[in-house]
């Protein structure tokens, strides 16, 4: 199986799934929220963000098309994400804090269309 493909099907059920356990238990967002303060939490998290960035750039660093191009953002993201954790917490916290529970309700519904938009094309249901 194509690396594009594992990946795009792999990010697509990723998201489809952690949209639908957050939309079902919303207390999860603040109670990750708040674990993040904690200072093993962060570094825990920061680390395995750091890993899985790495693991998906090293595996897929591909700006062909834009399914592509999404898979490789998110590999980016996550290694940029997991850096600034580690490095620069309490930076990271004030950027956490600063986005409001209502924008990141709406980033998760574009991470669901994004989702769905991955599972399409890993599996190729519509054709466009």
């Amino acid at each position: 199986m194509d690396v594009s493909i594992f990946l795009a099907k792999f990010w697509g059920w990723y998201l489809i799934f952690f949209f639908f356990i957050l939309s079902y238990n919303p207390k999860r967002i603040k109670q990750i929220l708040s674990f993040l303060e904690d200072e093993k939490f962060s570094i825990l998290v920061a680390f395995i963000a750091i890993v899985i960035g790495l693991l998906n750039i090293l595996f897929h660093n591909i700006w062909d098309s834009s399914a592509t191009v999404i898979v490789s953002l998110i590999g980016w993201i996550a290694l940029f994400k997991g850096l600034m954790l580690f490095a620069f917490p309490s930076l990271a916290l004030k950027a956490i804090d600063f986005i409001s529970l209502k924008l990141i309700q709406v980033i998760y519904v574009l991470l669901f269309l994004m989702g769905l938009y991955l599972l399409n094309t890993g599996y190729g249901l519509i054709q466009y």
